[in-house]
């Protein structure tokens, strides 16, 4: 986009040169217009040839249809930087809009990676409490499974002895 803008731009400079160019050319076609008509208006004081005469009137009609024609250029000129100068107005402005709605969205976006940073955290801080409260289970666990091994093993010492004293008995 600020390619195509800046290429926009370079043309609108470009157009600005010539309708400078042109503007100078209808000075001088103007103040040539006038040396004419001063030249024909010598002529005419001094009745030459009639010829001359129709011939600078010719020249005139020829120089005022060269001016009406820069004149309609330049008007068609002027039309044409007016679209230039709208569609780049446009194009900047939908390159701000769109640079907002990206603000925007990025924002959005920071706000959810941080939130979900947050529960991370809490989910983290939760596994280890879970964590440490399975090993204290395991750790009793494990205390009862040996108690109960000391125990079944009594037991069958017990037993055993037991078995034994009837026999004997």
């Amino acid at each position: 986009m600020e390619a195509d803008v800046s290429e926009m731009r370079n043309e609108l400079q470009s157009r600005d040169g010539l309708w400078r160019r042109i503007q100078l050319e209808c000075q001088k076609l103007y103040t040539e217009i006038l040396k004419i008509k001063e030249y024909k208006d010598m002529q005419e004081i001094q009745i030459k040839h009639q010829s001359s005469c129709v011939q600078l009137t010719e020249q005139l009609e020829n120089k005022n249809t060269e001016l009406l024609l820069f004149a309609e250029s330049r008007e068609h000129q002027e039309e044409e930087l007016n679209k230039i100068r709208n569609h780049v107005y446009r194009e900047e402005q939908s390159r701000c809009s769109e640079q907002e709605r990206m603000k925007t969205e990025i924002s959005d976006l920071t706000e959810e990676l941080h939130q979900k940073e947050i529960t991370i955290a809490t989910i983290m801080e939760k596994a280890s409490l879970l964590e440490r409260q399975l090993k204290m289970e395991l750790e009793t666990k494990h205390k009862l499974l040996t108690k109960q091994q000391l125990l079944e093993f009594r037991y069958q010492a017990i037993k055993s002895e037991n078995t034994h004293l009837k026999e004997m008995v």
